[in-house]
């Protein structure tokens, strides 16, 4: 009997909650499945997704930014490399399959691969709910206390209501959230990094002078954010301040770059703690505030460069933390930058300050109430997952609640980043794929 809480009889085999990289490559795995398949042993699928339409750090798509990991990491390539869904089948539909590969390189543009990621969602998009932002997810006990299943409620895209949806297991993939630090807010004339481009065009559009503009952070998003604000506004002054001496550089080299291999999530996830904590510090330096060595070169290169013709516009102020913002009489802000080694303060007046801070993951227990409270936890108060990428819960739960994303502490530094999202999605459909199979 249906239930009165519910907008549809239908009950989903997967249910997904964000639609960035992660559950597009779960989504692509579960439709090229179910095309082999007869109609009545299909997954019924449904992603919901809050954005509009399908976009991925859309505010830092810096016109010649490249990836960060080669393109055969993409929604599909290590799962299936016969998928038509691979980067290069979208450069083939596109006319420049053999133009990309004249280049030599295994790094598109971010740009270009922001439009695969488009074409993908695409081709999947009557599995998608744009505009539809999960509010609360409840657990369905039965009268035999069992919980088979969660009903999920969102927002309507019209803004008018919302609608609650049942599905045996939930694939959560609400990616991360700015990291403010503490003491700053965001504010008209206070960004992070994430929202860089649209800001920073707004300023630009409206006439707005830049004077000087201040970029707080050392890693890859913080260099990046320093060069495009130095050529956007050529008439500025950009500084960059962080604690270190100096950009540290990223390591890519072949034999680190396998911590990011599938194989390596194993060996991770098998570890005892201490070991799991080991492989996360000695390996910081492939993911964590680094910087690509061109980059830092280019920046150093400029940044020489101006101070031969003797108007440096690039500043580098090292070894150094902001210690406090102030709203200037000017519209502007009063920055107060301390030198660590001498304890020395200056001011900088500035019209700008980008705060290239990293993320965080979100709070699981705010998106699942009670749903959260089902969840076991280690003896650290994180959210116990098994290999298979699902939540381990008490065991009256049946229903299947899978994380994409929050497990470094389980799966390693892969957790948040593109180098398995194709071989997750494929260890994800399986399981679930598994428990719809008659025992």
């Amino acid at each position: 009997m249906k239930s009165p809480l519910l907008d549809s009889e239908v009950v989903h085999d997967i249910l997904g909650i964000g639609f960035g990289p992660s559950n597009l490559a779960l989504s692509i795995a579960v439709e090229e499945h179910n095309k082999s398949l007869p109609a009545d042993s299909r997954l019924n699928a449904l992603f919901l997704e809050r954005q509009p339409r399908f976009g991925w750090h859309r505010g830092m798509l810096i016109d010649d930014a490249t990836m960060q990991v080669s393109f055969l990491k993409d929604l599909v390539t290590l799962r299936n490399p016969t998928s038509d869904y691979s980067f290069l089948c979208f450069l083939r539909e596109q006319g420049r399959l053999i133009d990309f590969l004249n280049q030599k390189t295994l790094f598109p543009l971010r740009v270009e691969f922001h439009e695969y990621f488009e074409w993908a969602a695409e081709r999947v998009s009557h599995l998608v709910s744009y505009g539809s932002e999960v509010v609360s997810v409840d657990p369905v006990r039965g009268d035999d206390g069992e919980i088979a299943f969660f009903d999920v409620t969102s927002l309507d895209p019209s803004g008018s209501g919302t609608t609650t949806r049942r599905a045996r297991n939930i694939s959560v993939a609400m990616g991360l959230e700015p990291h403010v630090p503490p003491g700053l807010e965001l504010a008209e004339r206070i960004w992070h990094n994430s929202q860089l481009i649209p800001r920073a065009t707004e300023l630009a559009d409206a006439g707005q002078p830049v004077r000087r503009a201040v970029v707080l952070g050392a890693g890859q998003s913080a260099a990046e954010a320093v060069d495009y604000l130095h050529r956007t506004f050529p008439d500025a002054e950009v500084c960059s301040v962080f604690a270190k001496y100096g950009y540290t550089p990223a390591d890519d080299s072949p034999f680190a770059n396998r911590i990011f291999d599938p194989e390596a999530v194993d060996v991770y996830f098998s570890a005892p703690s201490e070991v799991k904590q080991s492989l996360i510090d000695y390996h910081r330096s492939t993911n964590y505030s680094v910087v690509d060595m061109e980059l830092i070169e280019a920046l150093y290169a400029t940044a020489y460069r101006e101070k031969v013709a003797g108007r440096e516009r690039l500043r580098f102020l090292n070894v150094s933390r902001i210690r406090a913002v102030d709203a200037a009489s000017d519209g502007g802000l009063d920055i107060a930058v301390e030198f660590l080694p001498t304890g020395e303060k200056q001011v900088l007046s500035a019209d700008v300050l980008v705060l290239a801070t990293g993320y965080r993951p979100r709070d699981l227990s705010s998106l699942l109430g009670e749903a959260a409270k089902l969840c076991l936890r280690d003896d650290g108060d994180e959210v116990r997952v098994g290999r298979d990428h699902r939540v381990e819960t008490v065991p009256e739960v049946t229903a299947g609640l899978y994380l994409q994303g929050g497990t470094e502490h389980t799966h390693g530094l892969t957790s948040t980043l593109l180098s398995t999202v194709a071989v997750r999605a494929e260890e994800i459909h399986r399981s679930v794929q598994a428990a719809k199979l008659p025992v």
